[in-house]
């Protein structure tokens, strides 16, 4: 039986992956970097230690990764500080249909807090959430399932009660992984053939996602 739905954030709920790219890009080639932007779906759902260790196995040991994550965040958080966080279609509208369910509701973020934070109270979204846990409150990274099953714990939901939210083949692999039912809203990247089979649904948009978790409820397969 459903009890609890987790939502990923970036590329999921808010639409900053797209931002992120185009500020790699720009930074790449300040940098003399090709092929960043390409690299950046690959890094989606990652805390910064396991970018880092992507970056540097792709771009070299000599990249200055610190360096250029923090011009990245500062670019960042000037945009949406300045234009606001764009929010993803059907955002709103999934959350008051799984609030009038009785449902609880978490976030499960690679994102450090203080970002997540100051996005999720931007578009005034974090009062649906009964909990938010973050990349530096867990040991490992996406793909590892270790973000959701501290999201569980923290809800006192049992994993199989438990749905997940997802953009990022990684984040979709750490769903899996710790034994919900995921559903994937792809973003920056789709599931390969062997991902897609073990989703319980992808759909294009969160406009999509009512009529699964509907089904879900009524113990029906999407």
């Amino acid at each position: 039986m459903l009890k609890a739905v987790i939502f990923d954030m970036d590329g999921l709920m808010i639409d900053t992956e797209r931002l992120t790219v185009k500020i790699w890009g720009r930074l790449g080639r300040e940098y003399g970097y090709s092929g960043i932007p390409e690299a950046a779906p690959h890094t989606m759902g990652l805390r910064k230690d396991a970018s880092k260790k992507f970056f540097s196995e792709h771009f070299g040991k000599e990249f200055p990764f610190d360096e250029f994550m923090g011009k990245s965040s500062a670019i960042s958080e000037k945009y949406l500080r300045t234009n606001g966080v764009p929010v993803m279609p059907g955002l709103f509208e999934l959350l008051d249909f799984l609030k009038s369910k009785k449902l609880l509701l978490a976030v499960a973020t690679s994102t450090a807090r203080e970002r997540a934070m100051f996005c999720l109270n931007d578009i005034d979204a974090a009062k649906y959430f009964d909990k938010i846990i973050c990349g530096d409150m867990v040991e490992k990274s996406k793909p590892d399932p270790d973000i959701y099953l501290k999201t569980a714990a923290a809800l006192g939901a049992a994993p199989s009660s438990c749905a997940v939210l997802e953009d990022s083949p990684n984040g979709a692999a750490a769903g899996i992984a710790a034994g919900m039912a995921t559903v994937m809203v792809p973003d920056l990247a789709a599931p390969d053939e062997n991902l897609r089979k073990s989703l319980f649904a992808c759909v294009g948009s969160l406009t999509e996602t009512v009529p699964i978790f509907d089904k879900m409820l009524c113990g029906c397969r999407a």
